[in-house]
């Protein structure tokens, strides 16, 4: 069953509840989302993304995933 963007950032917001977090895609599996949280300050890229996949708590998880694809964009606020 594919993900609406409101319940991608409900899964988001639980874990980055201070968060600027944008989520956009109509078709409901390929999505995209930026997440602007101070939790990333001082964190590459990669473990800016782990931190975002870990909150969607294996929703993109292999053919089982609900969400298939998601661009994503992450930064600390400037």
């Amino acid at each position: 069953m594919p993900m609406h963007a409101k319940q991608i950032e409900e899964l988001l917001r639980e874990t980055f509840p201070e968060a600027d977090i944008q989520v956009a895609g109509e078709d409901g599996v390929h999505m995209s989302a930026m997440v602007i949280d101070e939790s990333f300050r001082g964190k590459n890229r990669v473990q800016q993304q782990r931190a975002v996949y870990a909150a969607l708590k294996g929703k993109m998880d292999g053919a089982a995933g609900e969400l298939h694809a998601l661009a994503l964009t992450t930064k600390a606020p400037e």
